[in-house]
């Protein structure tokens, strides 16, 4: 199955959402067999599990649009980019919904351009503490947690929020284990 096709699933079951948790969404769309421990399709699944728990959380989008524009964001974004490029997909996935919403581009003048710039700081700030191996779950768990932060501070809607305990670790083969926050 193609990126492309996982994408499509994706988005497809994300629609039938109706939680403001991202991260009880995110959970629930990656038991499916078309999301891998690792992959790029986590490029789109981070991005609109916020995006639901934004609409959902009461937010101004149009969802279909939404979703539209970051798969086609997600898909732009190759798969181990975060070892070859130095940034993590999860995060630049979290971060085009951020951009979403706001509207903002690379002419944007309006201080979103500089507030995004500063959450994928401060969450890749988190992951290179933390340090490799990639995990597509843990760093999703880092973009959720800075990007819950974030809306609940900038948007006139709350998110929900839990702290995480792994389920992934077992069927991860590079698991760090400790080093992980939610190594259970």
């Amino acid at each position: 199955m193609t990126v492309e096709e996982k994408g499509q699933y994706i988005i497809r079951d994300i629609k039938k959402e109706t939680g403001t948790n991202p991260v009880r969404i995110f959970k629930r769309i990656a038991k499916n067999d078309y999301v891998n421990m690792h992959g790029p399709e986590h490029h789109v699944l981070d991005g609109a599990s916020i995006l639901v728990a934004f609409k959902n959380a009461g937010g101004d989008i149009d969802l279909d649009v939404a979703l539209d524009k970051l798969m086609q964001e997600g898909l732009r974004m190759p798969g181990a980019m975060c070892g070859l490029w130095g940034i993590c997909g999860a995060i630049t996935s979290v971060g085009a919904a951020l951009s979403i919403i706001d509207g903002t581009g690379p002419l944007s003048t309006d201080g979103t351009w500089g507030k995004h710039m500063q959450f994928t700081s401060n969450a890749i700030g988190e992951l290179g503490k933390i340090n490799g191996p990639r995990c597509c779950k843990r760093d999703a768990m880092i973009a959720f947690k800075n990007g819950i932060k974030y809306i609940n501070e900038h948007y006139r809607v709350t998110l929900e929020y839990e702290n995480i305990k792994c389920e992934y670790s077992d069927i991860n083969e590079q698991c760090i284990k400790e080093r992980c926050p939610y190594y259970e």
